[in-house]
Protein backbone atom coordinates (compact mmCIF):
# COMPACT_ATOMS: atom_id res chain seq x y z
CA UNK A 1 0.00 0.00 0.00
CA UNK A 2 1.19 3.24 -0.90
CA UNK A 3 0.60 6.57 0.68
CA UNK A 4 1.05 9.97 -1.58
CA UNK A 5 2.38 13.02 0.16
CA UNK A 6 0.98 16.33 -0.54
CA UNK A 7 3.73 18.82 -1.20
CA UNK A 8 4.64 21.00 1.73
CA UNK A 9 4.64 24.40 1.65
CA UNK A 10 7.47 26.14 4.03
CA UNK A 11 5.18 28.30 6.05
CA UNK A 12 2.48 25.35 7.35
CA UNK A 13 1.33 22.30 6.91
CA UNK A 14 0.19 20.57 2.89
CA UNK A 15 -0.72 23.31 0.93
CA UNK A 16 -3.85 22.90 -1.09
CA UNK A 17 -3.61 23.38 -4.68
CA UNK A 18 -3.37 27.03 -5.62
CA UNK A 19 -6.81 28.51 -7.69
CA UNK A 20 -6.55 29.88 -10.78
CA UNK A 21 -2.22 28.67 -11.10
CA UNK A 22 -2.91 28.63 -14.95
CA UNK A 23 -5.36 30.86 -17.40
CA UNK A 24 -6.10 33.82 -17.20
CA UNK A 25 -7.07 33.72 -13.86
CA UNK A 26 -3.00 33.17 -12.96
CA UNK A 27 -3.07 37.32 -13.04
CA UNK A 28 -5.56 38.37 -10.33
CA UNK A 29 -3.85 37.85 -7.57
CA UNK A 30 -0.60 39.77 -9.26
CA UNK A 31 -3.06 42.43 -10.22
CA UNK A 32 -5.20 42.61 -6.34
CA UNK A 33 -1.72 43.11 -4.25
CA UNK A 34 -0.86 45.70 -7.02
CA UNK A 35 -4.13 47.20 -6.57
CA UNK A 36 -3.63 47.29 -3.22
CA UNK A 37 -0.13 49.30 -2.94
CA UNK A 38 -2.29 51.42 -5.14
CA UNK A 39 -4.91 51.72 -2.40
CA UNK A 40 -2.17 52.43 0.31
CA UNK A 41 -0.93 55.17 -1.84
CA UNK A 42 -3.99 56.78 -2.16
CA UNK A 43 -4.91 56.60 1.20
CA UNK A 44 -1.77 59.09 1.93
CA UNK A 45 -2.19 63.30 1.49
CA UNK A 46 -3.02 65.07 0.10
CA UNK A 47 -6.29 63.05 -0.23
CA UNK A 48 -8.44 62.71 2.97
CA UNK A 49 -9.00 58.86 1.87
CA UNK A 50 -7.02 57.71 5.01
CA UNK A 51 -10.04 54.94 5.24
CA UNK A 52 -8.80 53.29 2.09
CA UNK A 53 -5.62 51.63 4.05
CA UNK A 54 -8.14 49.17 5.75
CA UNK A 55 -9.70 47.71 2.74
CA UNK A 56 -6.03 48.08 1.18
CA UNK A 57 -5.05 45.40 3.72
CA UNK A 58 -7.67 43.24 3.40
CA UNK A 59 -6.76 43.18 -0.64
CA UNK A 60 -3.50 42.18 0.12
CA UNK A 61 -4.75 40.00 2.69
CA UNK A 62 -6.66 38.16 -0.08
CA UNK A 63 -3.80 38.24 -2.26
CA UNK A 64 -1.55 36.67 0.52
CA UNK A 65 -3.12 34.44 2.49
CA UNK A 66 -2.26 30.25 1.85
CA UNK A 67 0.23 31.32 -1.17
CA UNK A 68 3.57 29.59 -1.18
CA UNK A 69 7.02 31.82 0.30
CA UNK A 70 8.13 32.59 -2.71
CA UNK A 71 4.92 33.52 -4.27
CA UNK A 72 4.51 35.76 -1.19
CA UNK A 73 7.67 37.22 -1.54
CA UNK A 74 6.56 38.37 -5.33
CA UNK A 75 2.76 39.52 -4.66
CA UNK A 76 4.74 41.79 -1.77
CA UNK A 77 6.69 43.15 -4.02
CA UNK A 78 3.94 44.35 -6.44
CA UNK A 79 2.05 45.28 -3.78
CA UNK A 80 5.43 47.39 -2.78
CA UNK A 81 5.91 49.11 -6.20
CA UNK A 82 2.51 49.86 -6.59
CA UNK A 83 2.57 51.81 -3.26
CA UNK A 84 5.90 53.87 -3.52
CA UNK A 85 6.57 54.42 -6.92
CA UNK A 86 3.73 56.90 -6.95
CA UNK A 87 4.31 57.74 -3.12
CA UNK A 88 7.59 58.57 -3.92
CA UNK A 89 7.45 59.93 -7.37
CA UNK A 90 8.80 63.34 -6.10
CA UNK A 91 12.44 61.98 -5.56
CA UNK A 92 12.93 62.36 -9.25
CA UNK A 93 11.38 66.18 -9.50
CA UNK A 94 15.10 67.67 -10.57
CA UNK A 95 17.16 64.44 -11.05
CA UNK A 96 15.82 62.05 -13.59
CA UNK A 97 13.38 59.25 -13.04
CA UNK A 98 16.33 56.78 -12.18
CA UNK A 99 16.68 57.60 -8.53
CA UNK A 100 12.79 57.51 -8.40
CA UNK A 101 12.89 53.97 -9.40
CA UNK A 102 15.95 52.71 -8.36
CA UNK A 103 14.72 53.50 -4.62
CA UNK A 104 11.04 52.82 -4.93
CA UNK A 105 12.72 49.56 -6.23
CA UNK A 106 14.87 48.98 -3.41
CA UNK A 107 12.05 50.02 -0.56
CA UNK A 108 9.64 47.77 -1.90
CA UNK A 109 12.07 44.76 -1.08
CA UNK A 110 11.37 45.34 2.34
CA UNK A 111 7.60 45.02 1.32
CA UNK A 112 8.24 42.11 -0.20
CA UNK A 113 9.73 40.56 2.78
CA UNK A 114 6.46 41.76 4.79
CA UNK A 115 4.79 39.59 1.85
CA UNK A 116 6.68 36.43 2.63
CA UNK A 117 5.92 36.65 6.76
CA UNK A 118 2.36 37.44 6.11
CA UNK A 119 1.94 34.29 3.40
CA UNK A 120 4.04 31.96 6.23
CA UNK A 121 1.99 33.66 9.12
CA UNK A 122 -1.83 33.27 7.41
CA UNK A 123 -2.44 29.52 7.69
CA UNK A 124 -2.09 30.01 11.87
CA UNK A 125 -4.77 30.74 14.17
CA UNK A 126 -5.23 34.43 14.82
CA UNK A 127 -3.03 35.36 11.49
CA UNK A 128 -4.01 38.47 11.53
CA UNK A 129 -2.53 39.34 14.24
CA UNK A 130 0.83 38.00 13.21
CA UNK A 131 0.23 39.35 9.54
CA UNK A 132 -0.28 43.00 11.37
CA UNK A 133 3.05 42.60 13.15
CA UNK A 134 4.96 41.15 10.18
CA UNK A 135 4.20 44.37 8.44
CA UNK A 136 5.51 46.66 11.13
CA UNK A 137 8.23 44.64 11.50
CA UNK A 138 9.01 45.43 7.83
CA UNK A 139 8.61 48.92 8.47
CA UNK A 140 11.35 48.89 11.71
CA UNK A 141 13.74 47.24 9.30
CA UNK A 142 12.98 49.63 6.70
CA UNK A 143 13.55 52.80 9.13
CA UNK A 144 17.21 51.36 10.11
CA UNK A 145 18.74 50.06 6.78
CA UNK A 146 19.88 50.97 4.55
CA UNK A 147 22.41 54.39 5.39
CA UNK A 148 19.92 54.95 8.58
CA UNK A 149 17.08 54.40 6.61
CA UNK A 150 13.87 55.35 4.78
CA UNK A 151 10.95 55.47 7.01
CA UNK A 152 8.77 57.89 4.52
CA UNK A 153 5.50 55.80 3.64
CA UNK A 154 4.86 54.79 6.94
CA UNK A 155 1.26 53.79 7.23
CA UNK A 156 0.72 55.77 10.44
CA UNK A 157 1.94 58.53 8.31
CA UNK A 158 -1.27 58.70 6.18
CA UNK A 159 -3.63 58.51 9.15
CA UNK A 160 -3.53 62.63 10.37
CA UNK A 161 -7.21 62.94 9.65
CA UNK A 162 -8.01 59.23 10.80
CA UNK A 163 -9.71 57.43 13.81
CA UNK A 164 -6.92 55.81 14.79
CA UNK A 165 -4.64 59.00 15.33
CA UNK A 166 -5.18 58.83 18.90
CA UNK A 167 -3.10 55.62 18.98
CA UNK A 168 0.19 57.53 18.44
CA UNK A 169 -0.31 58.96 22.00
CA UNK A 170 -0.61 55.29 23.19
CA UNK A 171 2.37 53.61 21.36
CA UNK A 172 3.64 55.99 18.76
CA UNK A 173 3.63 55.24 15.36
CA UNK A 174 3.87 51.67 15.09
CA UNK A 175 1.11 51.00 17.34
CA UNK A 176 -0.95 53.58 15.32
CA UNK A 177 0.22 51.39 12.13
CA UNK A 178 -0.01 48.27 13.39
CA UNK A 179 -4.09 48.84 14.67
CA UNK A 180 -4.50 50.21 10.91
CA UNK A 181 -3.43 47.02 9.60
CA UNK A 182 -4.65 44.79 12.09
CA UNK A 183 -7.97 46.47 11.11
CA UNK A 184 -7.74 45.29 7.13
CA UNK A 185 -6.76 42.34 7.79
CA UNK A 186 -9.17 41.46 10.19
CA UNK A 187 -12.29 42.90 7.53
CA UNK A 188 -10.75 40.20 4.89
CA UNK A 189 -10.88 37.63 7.38
CA UNK A 190 -14.61 38.33 8.90
CA UNK A 191 -15.58 38.29 5.29
CA UNK A 192 -13.70 34.59 4.66
CA UNK A 193 -15.53 33.07 7.23
CA UNK A 194 -19.30 34.82 6.50
CA UNK A 195 -18.36 33.37 3.42
CA UNK A 196 -17.46 29.47 4.71
CA UNK A 197 -20.77 29.39 7.09
CA UNK A 198 -22.83 30.33 4.08
CA UNK A 199 -21.32 27.57 2.05
CA UNK A 200 -20.82 24.89 4.96
CA UNK A 201 -24.11 25.95 6.90
CA UNK A 202 -21.40 25.18 10.05
CA UNK A 203 -20.99 28.10 12.27
CA UNK A 204 -17.51 28.68 12.67
CA UNK A 205 -18.08 30.26 15.85
CA UNK A 206 -14.14 30.66 17.56
CA UNK A 207 -12.33 32.11 14.19
CA UNK A 208 -15.21 34.05 13.50
CA UNK A 209 -15.43 35.86 17.03
CA UNK A 210 -11.27 36.28 16.78
CA UNK A 211 -11.88 37.53 12.88
CA UNK A 212 -14.53 40.18 13.99
CA UNK A 213 -12.12 41.02 17.31
CA UNK A 214 -9.50 42.01 14.81
CA UNK A 215 -11.78 44.59 13.69
CA UNK A 216 -12.78 45.79 16.67
CA UNK A 217 -10.23 45.91 18.89
CA UNK A 218 -8.21 48.43 17.28
CA UNK A 219 -11.51 50.96 16.48
CA UNK A 220 -12.30 50.65 20.36
CA UNK A 221 -8.31 51.14 21.13
CA UNK A 222 -8.07 53.93 19.28
CA UNK A 223 -11.50 55.60 21.20
CA UNK A 224 -10.61 54.42 24.06
CA UNK A 225 -6.96 55.98 23.46
CA UNK A 226 -9.07 59.82 22.97
CA UNK A 227 -8.45 60.98 26.62
CA UNK A 228 -4.93 61.18 25.29
CA UNK A 229 -4.84 63.65 22.84
CA UNK A 230 -4.89 66.77 25.03
CA UNK A 231 -4.34 70.39 23.72
CA UNK A 232 -4.98 72.13 26.89
CA UNK A 233 -2.31 74.69 28.11
CA UNK A 234 -0.04 72.92 30.65
CA UNK A 235 2.69 75.42 30.63
CA UNK A 236 0.85 78.54 29.33
CA UNK A 237 1.29 79.31 26.03
CA UNK A 238 3.87 81.31 23.68
CA UNK A 239 3.27 83.35 20.50
CA UNK A 240 5.11 82.20 17.45
CA UNK A 241 5.95 83.03 14.33
CA UNK A 242 6.56 81.12 11.08
CA UNK A 243 8.36 82.84 8.63
CA UNK A 244 8.18 81.69 4.72
CA UNK A 245 10.56 83.97 2.53
CA UNK A 246 9.80 81.62 -0.54
CA UNK A 247 12.11 81.31 -3.38
CA UNK A 248 13.27 82.49 -6.66
CA UNK A 249 12.50 79.77 -8.51
CA UNK A 250 11.67 76.05 -8.49
CA UNK A 251 14.74 73.49 -8.78
CA UNK A 252 17.78 72.61 -7.08
CA UNK A 253 19.25 75.68 -8.97
CA UNK A 254 17.43 77.92 -6.34
CA UNK A 255 20.70 77.48 -4.16
CA UNK A 256 22.56 79.28 -6.86
CA UNK A 257 20.06 82.46 -5.56
CA UNK A 258 20.71 81.59 -2.29
CA UNK A 259 21.41 85.80 -1.15
CA UNK A 260 17.40 86.09 -2.75
CA UNK A 261 16.41 83.28 -0.26
CA UNK A 262 18.10 85.29 2.84
CA UNK A 263 16.59 88.53 1.44
CA UNK A 264 13.14 87.19 1.24
CA UNK A 265 13.05 85.53 4.87
CA UNK A 266 14.67 88.91 6.21
CA UNK A 267 12.54 91.10 4.19
CA UNK A 268 9.14 89.17 5.95
CA UNK A 269 10.37 89.68 9.15
CA UNK A 270 10.96 93.37 9.01
CA UNK A 271 7.61 93.29 7.41
CA UNK A 272 6.36 91.80 10.57
CA UNK A 273 7.95 93.96 12.72
CA UNK A 274 5.64 96.92 11.16
CA UNK A 275 3.03 95.22 11.77
CA UNK A 276 3.53 94.18 15.11
CA UNK A 277 4.37 98.17 15.69
CA UNK A 278 1.26 99.01 14.00
CA UNK A 279 -1.09 96.64 16.11
CA UNK A 280 -1.91 94.77 12.93
CA UNK A 281 -0.38 91.14 14.01
CA UNK A 282 0.70 89.99 17.77
CA UNK A 283 4.04 90.32 18.94
CA UNK A 284 5.63 86.84 18.85
CA UNK A 285 7.93 85.62 21.67
CA UNK A 286 10.19 83.96 19.39
CA UNK A 287 10.44 83.59 15.59
CA UNK A 288 11.43 80.61 13.07
CA UNK A 289 12.94 80.50 9.99
CA UNK A 290 12.90 77.30 7.77
CA UNK A 291 15.88 75.19 7.18
CA UNK A 292 18.14 76.69 4.53
CA UNK A 293 16.83 80.19 4.75
CA UNK A 294 20.29 81.21 4.73
CA UNK A 295 22.94 78.90 2.49
CA UNK A 296 25.33 81.74 3.00
CA UNK A 297 27.27 80.92 5.68
CA UNK A 298 26.65 83.69 8.52
CA UNK A 299 29.72 82.99 10.56
CA UNK A 300 31.91 83.29 7.49
CA UNK A 301 29.95 86.26 5.55
CA UNK A 302 29.70 89.61 7.25
CA UNK A 303 26.78 90.38 4.58
CA UNK A 304 25.06 87.57 5.85
CA UNK A 305 25.42 88.16 9.65
CA UNK A 306 24.23 92.17 8.96
CA UNK A 307 21.29 90.74 6.99
CA UNK A 308 20.18 88.34 9.64
CA UNK A 309 21.23 90.74 12.62
CA UNK A 310 19.14 93.90 11.53
CA UNK A 311 16.33 91.54 10.78
CA UNK A 312 16.48 90.00 14.36
CA UNK A 313 16.98 93.43 15.94
CA UNK A 314 13.85 95.29 13.77
CA UNK A 315 11.52 92.22 14.95
CA UNK A 316 13.40 92.46 19.24
CA UNK A 317 12.55 88.57 19.63
CA UNK A 318 15.07 85.44 19.45
CA UNK A 319 14.42 84.05 16.14
CA UNK A 320 16.40 80.61 15.26
CA UNK A 321 18.29 80.34 11.46
CA UNK A 322 18.06 77.45 9.07
CA UNK A 323 22.46 78.28 8.01
CA UNK A 324 24.65 76.18 5.85
CA UNK A 325 27.93 76.52 7.88
CA UNK A 326 30.81 75.78 5.91
CA UNK A 327 33.94 74.89 8.22
CA UNK A 328 37.44 75.85 6.60
CA UNK A 329 38.26 71.74 6.58
CA UNK A 330 35.38 68.68 6.87
CA UNK A 331 32.00 68.62 5.92
CA UNK A 332 29.33 70.83 6.02
CA UNK A 333 27.03 71.44 8.61
CA UNK A 334 22.62 71.95 8.16
CA UNK A 335 22.68 74.07 11.15
CA UNK A 336 19.92 75.55 13.40
CA UNK A 337 21.01 78.95 14.84
CA UNK A 338 19.60 80.89 17.85
CA UNK A 339 19.80 84.19 17.55
CA UNK A 340 19.12 86.79 20.04
CA UNK A 341 18.61 90.20 19.02
CA UNK A 342 21.05 92.13 21.33
CA UNK A 343 23.78 89.31 21.53
CA UNK A 344 23.74 87.72 18.21
CA UNK A 345 24.25 83.58 17.30
CA UNK A 346 24.19 81.99 21.33
CA UNK A 347 23.22 78.13 20.29
CA UNK A 348 23.82 75.90 17.46
CA UNK A 349 21.94 72.71 16.26
CA UNK A 350 23.78 70.15 13.58
CA UNK A 351 20.83 68.08 11.89
CA UNK A 352 21.82 64.80 13.00
CA UNK A 353 20.39 62.69 10.15
CA UNK A 354 21.67 63.97 7.24
CA UNK A 355 19.57 62.76 4.08
CA UNK A 356 21.79 60.05 1.75
CA UNK A 357 21.98 60.93 -1.66
CA UNK A 358 20.18 64.26 -0.88
CA UNK A 359 22.91 65.78 2.09
CA UNK A 360 25.68 63.09 1.26
CA UNK A 361 26.63 61.05 -1.60
CA UNK A 362 27.17 56.92 -0.02
CA UNK A 363 29.38 55.15 -2.87
CA UNK A 364 29.60 58.48 -4.54
CA UNK A 365 31.59 56.86 -7.87
CA UNK A 366 29.40 54.04 -7.98
CA UNK A 367 26.74 56.12 -8.21
CA UNK A 368 28.01 58.34 -10.48
CA UNK A 369 27.85 55.98 -13.12
CA UNK A 370 23.88 55.70 -13.22
CA UNK A 371 23.63 59.24 -12.78
CA UNK A 372 25.78 62.48 -12.93
CA UNK A 373 23.55 64.96 -10.86
CA UNK A 374 25.07 63.03 -7.81
CA UNK A 375 27.72 66.22 -8.37
CA UNK A 376 25.44 68.63 -7.65
CA UNK A 377 26.43 67.84 -4.28
CA UNK A 378 29.96 68.38 -4.37
CA UNK A 379 30.74 68.80 -0.83
CA UNK A 380 29.37 66.52 1.51
CA UNK A 381 27.76 67.50 4.90
CA UNK A 382 28.32 65.86 8.07
CA UNK A 383 25.90 64.72 11.52
CA UNK A 384 25.70 66.44 14.14
CA UNK A 385 25.54 64.27 17.56
CA UNK A 386 23.28 66.72 20.39
CA UNK A 387 20.13 66.92 19.89
CA UNK A 388 18.40 70.39 19.84
CA UNK A 389 16.62 72.14 22.32
CA UNK A 390 16.69 75.85 22.46
CA UNK A 391 15.45 78.05 25.37
CA UNK A 392 13.61 81.15 23.27
CA UNK A 393 12.65 83.44 25.43
CA UNK A 394 11.40 81.23 28.14
CA UNK A 395 9.98 78.63 26.09
CA UNK A 396 12.21 75.29 25.79
CA UNK A 397 11.79 74.56 21.59
CA UNK A 398 12.70 71.01 20.02
CA UNK A 399 14.47 71.24 16.66
CA UNK A 400 13.92 68.29 13.97
CA UNK A 401 15.19 69.45 11.08
CA UNK A 402 13.42 68.38 7.83
CA UNK A 403 14.11 64.58 7.16
CA UNK A 404 14.71 64.04 10.75
CA UNK A 405 10.87 64.34 11.22
CA UNK A 406 10.37 60.90 9.90
CA UNK A 407 12.67 59.33 12.38
CA UNK A 408 10.86 58.38 15.53
CA UNK A 409 13.84 58.83 17.30
CA UNK A 410 14.76 62.05 16.24
CA UNK A 411 11.38 63.63 17.42
CA UNK A 412 11.29 61.88 20.58
CA UNK A 413 14.76 62.72 21.37
CA UNK A 414 13.40 66.64 21.63
CA UNK A 415 10.74 65.97 23.73
CA UNK A 416 12.49 63.94 26.83
CA UNK A 417 15.24 66.47 26.74
CA UNK A 418 12.39 68.90 27.80
CA UNK A 419 11.06 70.45 24.90
CA UNK A 420 7.30 72.26 25.12
CA UNK A 421 6.88 72.53 21.54
CA UNK A 422 8.51 70.82 18.37
CA UNK A 423 9.70 72.64 15.47
CA UNK A 424 10.29 71.43 11.60
CA UNK A 425 11.81 73.65 10.16
CA UNK A 426 12.21 72.40 6.56
CA UNK A 427 13.37 73.06 2.26
CA UNK A 428 10.91 71.58 0.01
CA UNK A 429 11.67 73.53 -2.67
CA UNK A 430 13.69 71.22 -4.50
CA UNK A 431 10.85 69.11 -5.08
CA UNK A 432 8.23 71.58 -6.65
CA UNK A 433 4.60 71.48 -6.05
CA UNK A 434 4.91 68.01 -5.93
CA UNK A 435 2.94 65.88 -3.36
CA UNK A 436 5.98 65.33 -0.63
CA UNK A 437 5.29 68.51 0.98
CA UNK A 438 1.35 67.49 2.45
CA UNK A 439 3.19 63.89 3.00
CA UNK A 440 5.93 65.73 5.40
CA UNK A 441 3.03 67.76 7.09
CA UNK A 442 0.87 64.65 7.97
CA UNK A 443 4.18 63.42 9.52
CA UNK A 444 4.25 66.69 11.63
CA UNK A 445 0.56 66.24 12.39
CA UNK A 446 1.12 62.86 13.90
CA UNK A 447 4.24 63.76 15.82
CA UNK A 448 2.32 66.23 17.49
CA UNK A 449 -0.31 63.83 18.97
CA UNK A 450 2.37 61.35 19.70
CA UNK A 451 3.98 64.13 21.99
CA UNK A 452 1.14 65.61 22.79
CA UNK A 453 3.37 69.16 21.68
CA UNK A 454 2.17 71.88 19.20
CA UNK A 455 4.41 71.94 15.90
CA UNK A 456 5.80 74.51 14.15
CA UNK A 457 6.55 73.64 10.48
CA UNK A 458 8.38 76.68 8.74
CA UNK A 459 9.26 76.25 5.64
CA UNK A 460 10.93 77.97 2.57
CA UNK A 461 8.35 77.53 0.50
CA UNK A 462 5.43 75.91 1.31
CA UNK A 463 3.19 73.91 3.18
CA UNK A 464 4.12 76.29 6.22
CA UNK A 465 2.02 75.50 9.19
CA UNK A 466 1.34 75.68 12.72
CA UNK A 467 -0.09 72.29 14.42
CA UNK A 468 -2.02 72.04 17.78
CA UNK A 469 -0.93 69.29 20.30
CA UNK A 470 -4.39 67.28 18.93
CA UNK A 471 -3.14 67.55 15.08
CA UNK A 472 -5.04 70.20 14.27
CA UNK A 473 -3.73 72.97 11.74
CA UNK A 474 -4.61 75.81 12.68
CA UNK A 475 -2.72 78.34 10.43
CA UNK A 476 -0.94 77.16 7.18
CA UNK A 477 0.34 78.89 4.40
CA UNK A 478 0.08 77.92 0.35
CA UNK A 479 2.80 76.86 -1.52
CA UNK A 480 5.32 78.93 -3.01
CA UNK A 481 3.60 82.27 -1.21
CA UNK A 482 5.65 84.76 1.13
CA UNK A 483 3.67 84.42 4.30
CA UNK A 484 4.35 85.16 7.90
CA UNK A 485 1.69 82.56 10.18
CA UNK A 486 1.75 84.04 13.74
CA UNK A 487 -0.58 82.10 16.43
CA UNK A 488 -0.88 81.50 20.39
CA UNK A 489 -0.65 77.97 20.92
CA UNK A 490 -0.37 76.10 24.27
CA UNK A 491 2.65 74.32 25.71
CA UNK A 492 2.96 71.26 27.63
CA UNK A 493 5.34 69.27 29.38
CA UNK A 494 3.71 66.10 30.23
CA UNK A 495 4.82 63.00 28.43
CA UNK A 496 2.18 60.59 26.56
CA UNK A 497 2.92 56.94 27.14
CA UNK A 498 4.43 56.75 23.41
CA UNK A 499 6.90 59.35 24.63
CA UNK A 500 7.67 57.16 27.87
CA UNK A 501 8.13 53.97 26.66
CA UNK A 502 10.04 55.18 23.02
CA UNK A 503 10.75 51.54 20.94
CA UNK A 504 9.20 49.87 23.56
CA UNK A 505 5.95 48.85 21.12
CA UNK A 506 7.63 48.25 18.21
CA UNK A 507 10.03 45.73 19.91
CA UNK A 508 7.31 43.94 21.53
CA UNK A 509 5.32 44.00 17.98
CA UNK A 510 8.43 42.71 16.69
CA UNK A 511 8.16 39.83 18.98
CA UNK A 512 4.69 39.23 17.71
CA UNK A 513 5.55 38.88 14.31
CA UNK A 514 8.90 36.47 15.44
CA UNK A 515 6.37 34.51 17.20
CA UNK A 516 4.16 34.23 14.45
CA UNK A 517 7.24 33.68 11.69
CA UNK A 518 9.18 31.21 14.31
CA UNK A 519 5.07 29.00 14.87
CA UNK A 520 4.61 28.59 11.09
CA UNK A 521 8.31 27.61 10.51
CA UNK A 522 8.14 24.78 13.61
CA UNK A 523 4.34 23.63 11.82
CA UNK A 524 6.43 23.33 8.41
CA UNK A 525 9.28 21.53 9.89
CA UNK A 526 7.08 18.61 11.89
CA UNK A 527 4.88 18.72 8.31
CA UNK A 528 8.30 18.24 6.58
CA UNK A 529 9.05 15.38 9.35
CA UNK A 530 5.63 13.29 8.79
CA UNK A 531 3.38 11.71 11.58
CA UNK A 532 5.91 8.76 12.00
CA UNK A 533 8.68 11.24 12.81
CA UNK A 534 10.88 10.81 9.08
CA UNK A 535 11.50 13.67 6.88
CA UNK A 536 9.32 12.92 3.57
Amino acid sequence: MSTTIAPVDASGPAAAPEPGRFGPWRLVRPAAAALAGVMLFLSFPPRPLWWLAVPAFGLLGWALRGRRLRAGFGLGYLAGLGFLLPLLIWTGAEVGRFPWIALSAVEALFIAAAGLGIAAVSRLPVWPVFAAGVWILAEAARARVPFGGFPWGKIAFGQADGVFLSLAALGGTPVLGFAVALCGFGLYEVIRQVRAWRASGDVPRGPLAAAALAVLVPVTGALAALPLVDDSAEDGTATVAAVQGNVPRLGLDFNEQRRAVLDNHAARTTELAEDVAKGTKPRPDFVLWPENSSDIDPYANPDAYDVIDKAVKSIGVPTVIGAVVAPETGKLRNTLIQWEPDKGPVATYDKRHVQPFGEYIPMRSFVRIFNSHVDRVSRDFGAGHEVGVFDLAGTRVGLATCYEAAFDWAVRDTVTHGAQLISVPSNNATFGRSEMTYQQLAMSRVRAVEHSRSVVVPVTSGVSAIIRPDGEIVRRSEMFTPDVLVEEVPLRSSLTPATRMGTLPEALLAAVAAAGLGWSALRAFRARRGPAGRVV
